[in-house]
């Protein structure tokens, strides 16, 4: 079987295990503990926070042992379950309102009775969910020693990287709620990514309508990228646990709006013919994303009211945080919605170059237009693990210079 190329590497998330993958940093040899650029950052937040550390980890590695970092690289699928039954069933699609509080403080959700019939009618049971996210909480950063030389593992090393992985848990905590939330909202946006490659079909079957007949085609660009868009949306607010019946009440303003954008792409062209190119380009750009900045709006408006809702059934304290704030957060932990929000306000401006470049009879410059904000968000989607893993490592590496 041929390897994958090299672009493909690079953008397709990894293939996940059902149960969680792991990386482990290993430290062998006792002069490797002196040099603290090379160090894994748990190991220098663990010396700056106990200095006596160092020493007895020194003398374990002289006596045959290596010390290693353990750290989950994807959630299982039974902790990405249990997160979901909870935030579905009980706190109404809401994760960072509870989540956060509960790995770091153990401050247990409110459970309604109501709650827990509806859970019991689901087959959940919300205690078991609660328990399985504690009980994996300590398997996601911890230090393990590696018999290298086979001189055997006692109870008294055993007992001390039990105690030095107590050390690090401040920063395991945060590497927790990082990894969970970035993980439920990469399994949030599955169908929503395989909905955004479908746009590459968009290109020449536009450039093929406007030499058919001039103005189909931008229609067509801006059109049909809105209406995939939308279906990616509807998909990803799905998996986030919203109900059909809550979906469809949205195409109230929906409809007007893809009407108003349609007729936006076709005064493109009267525009162009009458010298206003810029304003032409800008019309093209609107039109192209006037669904999603709707539906953008609508999304952060259906978290607004959950958040308020939680607030007056008790489960949620917001305090000088307005619930408005937490239901952007929540929103934005998605990728795909902070690709879309970005493209779209990236459209406009393409739209209005590609129109003083000539290029609005062009299918695929038009296609390309009218998908930018599908196009960034696939991209956001795509690299977002990293770009979230790169950012929190800056977060680590802050966290660990800082403390004494």
């Amino acid at each position: 079987m041929s390897k994958p190329g090299f672009l493909k590497r690079q953008t397709e998330p990894p293939t996940k295990s059902k149960l969680g993958g792991y990386r482990v940093e290993v430290v062998s040899h006792p002069e490797e503990l002196d040099w603290d650029g090379f160090l894994p950052i748990e190991l220098i937040y663990l010396f700056k926070t106990r200095p006596e550390s160092r020493e007895q980890l020194r003398q374990l590695l002289a006596n045959g042992f290596a010390i290693g970092v353990r750290t989950t690289t994807n959630t299982p699928e039974r902790v990405l379950k249990a997160i979901a039954d909870i935030s579905i069933v009980s706190q109404r699609n809401c994760i960072l309102t509870w989540l956060p509080d509960f790995l770091r403080e153990k401050h247990h959700p409110t459970f309604t009775r109501q709650d827990e019939e509806h859970a019991r009618s689901l087959d959940i049971d919300l205690e078991a969910a609660l328990a399985t996210i504690e009980a994996e909480r300590l398997r996601f950063k911890r230090l393990v020693l590696v018999d290298e030389d086979n001189v055997g593992i006692g109870a008294k090393e055993r007992r001390l990287m039990t105690e030095l992985s107590e050390v690090i848990y401040p920063l395991a905590v945060d590497y927790i709620v990082h990894r969970v939330v970035n993980d439920n909202a990469q399994e949030r946006t599955e169908v929503a990514r395989s909905i955004i490659k479908a746009l590459l079909i968009v290109g020449p079957i536009a450039h093929v309508l406007e030499h058919v007949l001039s103005g189909v085609g931008k229609i067509f660009a801006a059109s049909a990228d809105d209406l995939l868009g939308e279906a990616a949306e509807v998909m990803a607010l799905r998996g986030s646990g919203f109900r059909w019946n809550e979906l469809v009440r949205r195409g109230g303003i929906l409809i007007p709006v893809f009407a108003l954008a349609t007729w936006g792409a076709f005064s493109v062209e009267p525009l162009l013919h009458g010298g206003h190119v810029a304003l032409a380009g800008i019309v093209f750009g609107l039109s192209a994303v006037a669904l999603s900045l709707t539906t953008a709006i609508q999304s952060v408006g259906m978290y607004g009211r959950n958040i308020k809702l939680l607030v007056s059934e008790g489960k949620v304290k917001t305090g000088d945080v307005s619930p408005w704030r937490l239901a952007l957060i929540q929103d934005f932990t998605n990728p795909a919605r902070l690709g879309l929000l970005i493209g779209a306000g990236m459209a406009p401006v393409i739209g209005m170059a590609a129109a003083f470049l000539g290029l609005m009879s062009n299918g695929w410059v038009l296609a390309t237009v009218g998908s930018t904000e599908s196009i960034v968000a696939g991209l956001t989607v795509i690299f977002a693990n990293r770009i979230n893993e790169r950012r929190f490592a800056r977060k680590l590496r802050t966290l660990a210079a800082v403390t004494h």
